[in-house]
């Protein structure tokens, strides 16, 4: 019902490559990079989307942040475990406001949680049909998690036991030791007012630097978040440069700690299934 695939594997289907003089980029994980001839190879493989945001991440860092981390992290489990990686999926549902800061910045651009959980259902249908039957959906951005989720609920329903979706972020998989070693200047203030401190911060400083504005870090206590969550948005109680945690002590250094960590757990992981 969901595969749309042509036999691949036979002569006449090797054949027109050779005969179109179709150059085969065998190395890359790139979807983008790819002719639907290589695509329609590599469909054993895991199929990888990247899922980012376009969100504020204080005066320091760009806007990309989210889809910038979703991307490396994913092109480098790729590389480990077989695997091929979709376009970003760049927009996400909006932040919270102590998490990144809601719509109250410019350049915040969010989507819908209805429309992103139909843009992932859409995308998973078209990997499914393509013959993918393993995908892993890597997300940059907390507050997508919840509808990519149920995305794939609804999609697992549909598909059966043949497919097997899955859904990881890079702050999970980090090895507790690792974040002591990390946060050895400045308390570890928790996951939600890490945004735009010093993991985000230290990943840029290795994947992107950049892009990295190291001179507009400032020096700040750790915002205190409300005991409730508020609508209309209180925007006094939000920092007005949108960082909620200092990134300071960050270095390409331990970001690249926190890459080979993460990648190590995951592929660790993947490698493991029985699929």
């Amino acid at each position: 019902m969901f595969d749309k695939r042509i036999n691949y594997q036979t002569k006449d289907y090797n054949g027109l490559i050779k005969n179109n003089g179709v150059l085969e980029m065998e190395n890359t994980t790139r979807i983008k990079e790819m002719t639907w001839f290589e695509y329609a190879r590599r469909t054993d493989d895991w199929f990888i989307l990247p899922v980012g945001a376009v969100e504020q991440h204080g005066p320091h860092l760009p806007l990309y942040v989210d889809t910038i981390l979703a991307e490396e992290f994913a092109e480098r489990i790729a590389e480990q475990v077989h695997g091929v990686v979709a376009p970003a999926l760049s927009y996400g549902y909006k932040s919270k406001p102590f998490s990144g800061g809601g719509p109250l910045f410019p350049g915040t651009i969010d989507l819908s949680g209805r429309t992103l959980q139909y843009i992932i259902e859409d995308i998973l249908e078209e990997a499914v049909r393509d013959g993918f039957k393993k995908i892993l959906i890597f997300s940059a951005h907390f507050e997508n998690e919840a509808f990519i989720a149920e995305a794939m609920d609804i999609c697992s329903r549909r598909f059966g036991d043949t497919v097997q979706i899955l859904l990881m972020n890079w702050w999970d998989p980090m090895s507790p030791t690792l974040i002591d070693e990390v946060f050895d200047t400045i308390p570890f203030p928790g996951w939600a007012l890490e945004h735009a401190a010093v993991t985000e911060t230290s990943l840029m400083m290795y994947f992107a630097p950049a892009m990295v504005r190291a001179e507009q870090i400032v020096q700040r206590s750790n915002a205190v978040p409300e005991i409730c969550y508020k609508y209309p948005i209180d925007r006094n109680s939000i920092p007005k440069d949108g960082c909620l945690a200092s990134a300071q002590s960050s270095s390409a250094e331990k970001g690249r700690k926190i890459v080979e960590d993460v990648i190590r757990n995951i592929t660790d992981y993947l490698k493991k299934l029985d699929i």
